[in-house]
């Protein structure tokens, strides 16, 4: 059994911020504790516009606090999200997520599982590692 706070994955290896400042993502679960997926507390910060292309992983992505939209870039089509609202990347969607008017608190999974200490590359896409 895996028990993990919040405060054990703030301030050390597992918080990863992006190095433009965009987000910070806590990640609770990772491909070492060998559950097949990911499990992160990221934050998407206010104002923020992140384009993000997950070529070599899948995504799903709940809020439970603040504000944004997320931007399908194959379609044009804006949604709104705020807390209650579910998106999953089911065909490696290339999107543009926007921070609103405060942070918004996304608890995400990613499979395959992340690492840990990914960020985006040119693409907005993490790295696959064997």
């Amino acid at each position: 059994m895996i028990i993990r706070t919040i405060a054990e994955c703030t301030g050390n290896e597992r918080e990863i911020k992006a190095p433009n400042g965009n987000w910070v993502s806590r990640r609770l679960l990772l491909r070492d504790d060998g559950m097949g997926f990911s499990f992160h507390e990221t934050i998407i910060h206010a104002g923020s516009e992140t384009p993000i292309w997950y070529k070599n992983h899948l995504e799903a992505v709940y809020c439970v606090a603040g504000n944004g939209s997320i931007e399908d870039l194959a379609t044009g089509e804006v949604h709104q999200i705020e807390p209650g609202v579910l998106y999953a990347l089911d065909k490696h969607d290339r999107h543009i997520l926007r921070g609103g008017t405060v942070d918004m608190k996304m608890i995400c999974v990613f499979t395959p599982p992340l690492r840990g200490d990914e960020v985006h590359d040119a693409d907005g896409a993490y790295q696959l590692h064997e």
